[in-house]
């Protein structure tokens, strides 16, 4: 088997990852659903930013119980539970989408319970991979989730788009509410005794409060932290930044907007899969993507039409998938096992948790401003947010900063190492998104 797809040789991450690539499919066909309805309901830039600023608020409240819960509990049960939530979440918006009765309040509920199924499903996928795999296979499983992902990226947007003009928003997002049986057969059909399922781990006072403390003392991983957040805040609006540039900037209907997001995914499927070769996980890697995602957003804004934009979405997707598959391993190839998911949710926090606050603001600025200065004021915090980042942690660290503001240390994925994937890619993963 080519090393690209090695950790395929486990039945039990064949069958996980063939019930996400159908769930994820369903789950990029909802978020353009869903932008789309916002924009029915509304004509308003700032409340799409809203309703995405609401799926990520949960992350922010809830991302560190969710880690717990992940510590403490068997991960596969609680993806049983995350699913069914999220799918019958789904199947009420679905509903009431095509009774016609949908009004913007509810999609701002919903949205919202959504986010809270996605804060407890993230941290608990991102760890349970390990789990299926072993350490050996680790990294290889994490690029191979991501290419899922952006798989279902490139498919489920243009698909959409085809289904909205044909059958209405209601009915794509109720279909996507059907796909998620698909995750759930496939964990109900895993060989539990082939899982490398840790002890989990006993109730104990302060156990949010040891994850933070964890990571304050890492300056190395703090500087990850922050470029993260800021990419993820102000840069990974795609779904709000494209249905502005297709409706406001390029005129453009359904159809080209769902043509936009699998463009973008074509950057980063070709990311994941070069993210599946790499054995080695450097720091700076996840510094350097950072800055030439921010730039190549700033540049994706510049463009004079819609197919010049649809030009640089590519480089922009890869960019992005580099990024975050970069700093996911570098997270999980230094901290304990005992520690994961706790540590796993206070990154997936950081990742989404920013959105309910850049989200809204990116909306605002093109609302107010264009849709050209949504895409060139997220880009630029992106870039001037990871600056800042190296500079502060590696005098923090006691570290020369080089001139090309590229951390000195990097980490190796040994024989026995360990990681993760994101449904980002949030993700990344749509389902965290």
């Amino acid at each position: 088997m080519s090393p690209t797809f090695r950790a395929f040789r486990v039945r039990n991450f064949r069958l996980y990852a063939t019930g996400a690539i159908v769930s994820n499919v369903g789950t990029w066909m909802q978020r353009v659903a869903q932008d789309w309805l916002v924009l029915e309901l509304t004509h308003s830039g700032t409340a799409l930013g809203i309703v995405t600023g609401l799926q990520f608020l949960p992350a922010l409240l809830f991302g560190p119980y969710a880690g717990l819960v992940a510590d403490r509990f068997p991960k596969r049960l609680v993806l049983t539970v995350t699913q069914f939530f999220m799918g019958a979440v789904a199947l009420v918006l679905g509903t009431l989408t095509v009774t016609g009765v949908v009004e913007a309040w509810h999609v701002y509920l919903l949205a919202l319970l959504f986010g809270v199924g996605t804060a407890f499903d993230a941290p608990t996928r991102q760890a349970f991979v390990v789990e299926m795999v072993g350490r050996d296979e680790l990294a290889n499983a994490v690029g191979l989730n991501s290419a899922s992902f952006n798989a279902a990226r490139l498919l489920g947007p243009a698909l959409a788009g085809l289904l909205i003009h044909w059958i209405g928003t209601g009915p794509v997002i109720m279909i996507n509410g059907f796909t998620y049986a698909a995750v759930i057969i496939s964990l109900r059909m895993m060989r539990v005794g082939e899982l490398h399922s840790p002890k989990p781990a006993a109730r104990e006072k302060g156990m949010i409060r040891d994850g933070m403390r964890y990571l304050w003392r890492r300056p190395d991983l703090m500087m990850v932290l922050v470029a993260v957040f800021f990419a993820g805040t102000f840069g990974l609006n795609f779904q709000l930044t494209s249905a502005l540039m297709a409706t406001q900037a390029f005129g453009k209907g359904a159809g080209e907007f769902g043509i936009l997001g699998s463009v973008l995914a074509i950057g980063s499927l070709a990311g994941a899969l070069l993210a599946a070769r790499r054995v080695r996980v450097r720091a700076r890697l996840v510094i350097g993507s950072a800055l030439v995602f921010g730039i190549a957003v700033v540049v994706s804004g510049l463009m004079p039409n819609y197919f010049t934009y649809a030009a640089v979405l590519p480089l922009v997707g890869f960019a992005s998938l580099t990024m975050l598959t970069a700093a996911n391993a570098t997270m999980q190839l230094s901290i304990e096992p005992t520690m994961r998911g706790r540590v796993m949710a206070l990154y997936m926090t950081v990742l989404m948790g920013g959105t309910p606050i850049g989200s809204p603001f990116i909306g605002w600025v093109g609302q107010e401003f264009g849709a050209r200065w949504s895409l060139i004021v997220g880009g630029a915090l992106t870039v001037i947010g990871t600056t800042a980042s190296v500079i502060y942690f590696s005098r923090r660290r006691g570290l020369a900063i080089r001139p090309r503001l590229l951390p000195r240390p990097r980490l190796e994925v040994l024989p026995q190492t360990e990681l993760l994937a994101d449904k980002a890619t949030v993700e990344t993963n749509p389902r965290v998104a």
